[in-house]
């Protein structure tokens, strides 16, 4: 499975590069709003060095024609070199750029997807990553779950190469569910990866163990033995 950072916030990244087995960053206009008025090109390029070349960048497209997603993809790799993927909506337009992009060479992460047949149709069109909202299907009561393994299923009986990749969460469960419906990847907050460990029964089971040791051996750890 593949971790990858929902945030475009230069100090939070810093952080959970610190803390997880990060696999790689995604962005959209909306995370970048969060940010305000940035340098859009000097704040991206920051966050691709922070990452190294072994993670992946997912940047997304604001253009809602072909045409122009094409051009703020030629722009994405010129500013910041082949490996960047393109975040492509799946609308009737992001299908026809996605197509062409993966003809030409691009890196796709197709988004907001929200069924199983638009998953599909990215798939076919030969985005590598398909990102698909998890939480946002349950708030328009379509079943989630089903989606995720419905896509999953077509990629492994397809023998295809694009990777489920789960976004759009509110909770640790969402995530846990989301990898058992066969996502390879997921895209989180690292406000909701902190939420992991907040939980009292791991520190006082830290505690304990540091406590029963104490009782032994005093204030020395391992090394001071």
């Amino acid at each position: 499975m593949e971790l990858l950072l929902d945030t475009a916030n230069i100090s939070k990244i810093r952080k959970a590069l610190d803390y997880y087995p990060i696999s790689g960053l995604t962005t959209n206009p909306s995370i970048i709003k969060a940010e305000g008025k940035i340098d859009f090109w000097a704040h991206l390029k920051e966050i691709q060095d922070m990452l190294g070349k072994q993670r992946t960048l997912h940047v997304q497209v604001i253009s809602p024609d072909c045409e122009g997603i094409l051009k703020e993809a030629e722009a994405l790799r010129s500013r910041l070199g082949e490996d960047v993927y393109i975040k492509t909506p799946v609308s009737k337009e992001g299908l026809k750029a996605i197509g062409i992009m993966s003809r030409e060479g691009f890196n796709v992460t197709a988004t907001a997807i929200y069924t199983t047949f638009q998953a599909q149709l990215a798939m076919l069109a030969g985005a590598k990553y398909l990102a698909m909202y998890y939480n946002r299907m349950l708030n328009l009561d379509i079943d989630a779950d089903k989606v995720f393994r419905q896509v999953a299923n077509s990629i492994r009986e397809g023998n295809h190469q694009s990777k489920i990749v789960g976004a759009s969460f509110k909770s640790v469960m969402q995530l846990t569910n989301a990898v058992e419906d066969g996502a390879q990847a997921l895209t989180v907050p690292p406000e909701l990866l902190d939420t992991v460990f907040a939980n009292p029964s791991i520190d006082k089971a830290v505690a304990d163990f540091r406590k029963d040791w104490i009782g032994i051996y005093g204030d020395k750890t391992l090394a001071d033995l």
